[in-house]
């Protein structure tokens, strides 16, 4: 069995959601329903990691694991970082980042990212994608695609529409090419610990920049990424109030039966 950490980095500031972590979702914040997300993976612990005394108050109130954090880093991987620092974790320990505002998602997607991690010595980070298969997706900015090579190897992730499949997109102004592969990507990752302390001493790349995507800088970097394909989509997060209403709605059915 693969041993992992899981850490749910969790900021209190939303420019769209403030108090996000703690927002009420069926009588619990947020952040707990995340938390037993990962209580149900096989991770051998579980920390929520956080720069908000709140948020800290919150989780040892439903008796769950948390570390304190810097409020001046630039990015959550750099806070994961930290957070092995502080459990002095080894180079070869695998943390999971399941982001705090997943409250639906599936804890076999947690094993998975690790398992998939374990099992490929080559890469540094794993992550996941599906498949596209409707082109207002393929074309939307907000949605991360990812070409992989024949070994399951991140080549390259983007906001713009990749692979560009350039003679069917010259013929047709709807649909999709059958015959190419499109993937969209999932954010959940695995790092290896001694990733994680290499990382956070590379400034940030340029395609990273353009971009906007921290990912990027690993691949800059010439870090493989292993990204693994899932068949079922997962859940959507929160990051908006409409996003808010429909998790309350549907745990609260859950809830009821």
């Amino acid at each position: 069995m693969v041993e992992f950490t899981v850490i749910i980095p969790s900021r209190y500031a939303s420019t769209r959601l403030p108090g996000k972590p703690l927002q009420d979702i069926a009588g619990k914040p947020m952040v707990q329903h995340v938390y037993h997300r990962a209580e149900e993976s096989r991770a051998s612990s579980i920390y929520v990691a956080t720069d908000d005394h709140r948020i800290e108050a919150a989780v040892t109130a439903f008796g769950g694991g948390c570390l304190m954090t810097s409020a001046n880093h630039p990015s959550g991987t750099d806070r994961l970082a930290e957070c092995a620092a502080l459990l002095e974790l080894d180079d070869d320990h695998i943390i999971v980042n399941v982001q705090g505002d997943e409250p639906l998602l599936p804890a076999d997607l947690i094993n998975l990212v690790a398992e998939n991690l374990a099992s490929h010595s080559d890469a540094g980070i794993a992550t996941l994608c599906e498949k596209i298969h409707d082109r207002e997706t393929l074309f939307n900015p907000n949605v991360v695609k990812v070409v992989k090579d024949e070994a399951g190897m991140a080549m390259y992730f983007s906001r713009a529409p990749i692979p560009w499949a350039r003679d069917f997109f010259a013929e047709n102004s709807s649909g999709l090419d059958q015959s190419v592969d499109f993937y969209r990507h999932i954010g959940i990752y695995a790092y290896r610990v001694g990733f994680l302390r290499s990382y956070v001493n590379w400034g940030t790349s340029p395609i990273e920049v353009i971009e906007a995507l921290e990912q990027l800088r690993a691949l800059w970097h010439g870090v493989s990424i292993h990204v693994g394909v899932v068949t079922q989509s997962p859940p959507a997060g929160v990051d908006t109030p409409e996003d808010l209403q429909r998790v309350r709605s549907l745990l609260m059915k859950d809830n009821n039966g």
